[in-house]
Formats: structure tokens, sequence, C-alpha cells
């Protein structure tokens, strides 16, 4: 029997930044890209926009901001029990995958330990009624569901509803050049749609294509989901494998794209924790594992990426009103790769401030 190909680290570096569209700027549209990358990322609200803008071809804040407000694109809690943003099809479908790990989540938290003596399906079919009555904050659903357990803490009521049960954040959050509170309902109130049987088999397949080739530690530290070992050893006759340099078995869908490790790799500016930072047990892929102290103590994990790795963190404080965007290099970048991160750091602050020209470019 032939033994595995091993792919060096450049090589599976190279194949995730094709898979996530990060090679070049693709022409497609914002339901496709966001269902490629099976969701994004989104507990800070405008991520998304910065996420597509990178991989996206001509890509305008409207076409996502239309989607939150006509309901076709949705907020909530899934993979790793993080806010995720997703098409409303692929909530429905990917939530009940995810159930077990919102519940693991949400039983290890301070607000499991402060409703002992509640009954947990009980208090979410209350809940359930009050966000599918109308869209209402944490703030506003403790006190409400506190009447029915007046013995015990809101903000733990609160968190048990929106942990544990399919509850979606409504607009204005996440809208772009929009702010404000964020309120909940139930995916069924706000999009008609019904979540669907839940298909492990088919979540590891679509992470694969957006991800792989990648390990069963890999599919678990992207979802958080346990038990990967037997169905990758389910799914092994549909898949091709591959070794890392380390002798790791990595797994792969058969039309999933393999780079040269060769091919150019463009600046790209990754919002605050892309999944394309946090979907592998070993980060190393694009993180570069002498970084991460610094990156792991960012509160915000904007990277850079140049030539495919992460080597600056960047951030856009405001002064005088105008942003100034500051990029913090991880090591010495070389000259011409430098000019490369400013030209396409004037393209950013354009894309943020709706046409900009006068960007300013600080390198610290």
């Amino acid at each position: 029997m032939k033994a595995p190909r091993t792919l060096s680290q450049r090589a599976l570096n190279r194949a995730l930044l094709e898979r996530q569209m990060l090679l070049r700027r693709r022409k497609r549209s914002v339901t496709e890209t966001i269902e490629h990358l099976v969701g994004m990322q989104a507990q800070v609200p405008l991520a998304p926009y910065v996420g597509l803008w990178s991989r996206l071809y001509r890509f305008r804040p409207d076409e996502l901001a239309t989607m939150i407000e006509d309901r076709t694109a949705v907020r909530g809690s899934l993979m790793r029990a993080t806010l995720h943003l997703t098409t409303a099809r692929d909530y429905v479908a990917l939530r009940p995958v995810l159930q077990d790990v919102l519940e693991r989540s949400f039983a290890g938290s301070v607000f499991r330990r402060q409703l002992d003596g509640v009954d947990l399906d009980e208090l979410r079919a209350r809940g359930r009624e009050l966000v599918a009555d109308e869209p209402r904050t944490r703030a506003e659903l403790g006190p409400l569901l506190g009447e029915r357990y007046p013995e015990h803490d809101l903000d733990s009521l609160a968190y048990a509803v929106t942990y544990l049960d399919p509850i979606v954040q409504v607009p204005p959050r996440g809208v772009w050049g929009t702010t404000g509170p964020p309120r909940w309902t139930t995916v069924q109130a706000w999009t008609g749609r019904t979540l669907e049987p839940p298909s492990i088999e088919t979540v590891v397949l679509r992470y694969l294509a957006a991800f792989g080739p990648a390990s069963a530690a890999d599919v678990r530290a992207w979802s958080g989901l346990a038990g990967l070992k037997e169905v990758m050893e389910g799914l092994r006759p549909r898949l091709r494998t591959f070794r890392d340099e380390r002798g790791r078995e990595l797994f792969d869908v058969p039309d999933g794209r393999l780079p040269s490790a060769d091919v150019p790799a463009p600046v790209r500016f990754l919002p605050e924790f892309d999944n394309t930072t946090l979907s592998h047990a070993d980060r190393s892929r694009v993180l570069p594992a002498e970084h991460h102290p610094r990156v792991f103590a960012s509160r915000d994990w904007r990277l850079v990426l140049v030539d495919g790795f992460a080597r600056a963190l960047w951030r856009t404080p405001r002064e005088r009103g105008r942003i100034v965007l500051e990029i913090e290099p991880l090591e010495r970048i070389a000259k011409a790769d430098r000019a490369a991160v400013a030209e396409e750091g004037v393209r950013l602050v354009a894309f943020l401030t709706d046409g900009a020209s006068d960007a300013d470019i600080r390198f610290r």
C-alpha cells in the first residue's frame, strides 16, 4: 500500500489560503462565500465585512447588510459556542450538530452553577416564548424570567436561554453603518425556518473543503465537537489522506485544491478572530509559533498576512475624527513587503471610510 504523501507546512498554508479565498479575490456572491466558509466569526459585529472585503472582488458592505436586514443571514452561537455569521439556511443545518457543544459550554459556566434547582427545559420553554413574542436583550429577558424564578440570578437565567436555544441576534446589530444592543429572538420566529436533522458527516466534509487537509484534532478545534475520531474513520472511504511533517494523519475531500507551496500569497488583512487563524489545533499553519505569545495577548487578533503567514497586528484608532491604520510588526518585515502592506492598508482604509483617499498608515 502506497504511503500517504507528506505535505510541508508551507504547502498546508497555501492550501488553507486557497480554500479561504485569500490567494486572490473571487467573483462570488456573499451567500456562496459565507456558506463555503461554513460561517464567519462574528462576536465583533462588523468583522465579517472586513473578512469578505479581503476575499471578494469589489465587495460592498450593503451586500451583507441587506442579507442581515432581509433575514437571509443571521448571527448566532455555533462553533466553539461563539457567535458566527451564517446564512439562515446554514444556521438551521449547523445548529443541531453543534447543540452538544453549546450544552457542554453552558454546563461548565458560572451561569449554570447559579441555577441549581431550576428545570432547564422549563426555563428554555419560557425563554423561547418571551423572545419569540419580541426580540429582547439579555437585560430585558432576565427580569421577565425572574418573575417565575425570583430566587435565581437574572443574568444566569437569560444566558441559559441564549446559550441553549437556537437564538439569533437581530438588526440593527451587525448592520454596517449602524449600531444597537444585542437583541435576541428564535431562529424560527425570525426566519420562519425550523431546525434540520443533524448530519455531523456533512459538517465535517464542509469543514475539510474550506480548511483541509486536516486532522480529527483540527476539526475538534474548529467546532468544539467530541467523538470525531469515529466520525473520521466512518468517512475514511470517501476521503484522501496525507501526512504533515510531524507524521500526523490529515484527511481531505477528494477534490480539495492543493496549490504549489511556491505560489505567491498577497498581503491580506484579517478581521478580529478570523476563522483562518482559529480552526486548527496547530495554528502554525498560518500563525508562526514564535508569535503566539504576542498574538494570544492581543485583545482582538487582527492579523496581517505577509507571504501567507501572520507577520503583524493591525488596529484603527481615531485621531481628530479620522481613522489611523497602525501596523505593529511581529518580526522584521522586508522593505518591499512593508510597501505591499501599506498599499493594501490604503485600500482597507478606503473600504472602512467609504472611499477616503488620505489614509494615514503608521508602522509602530
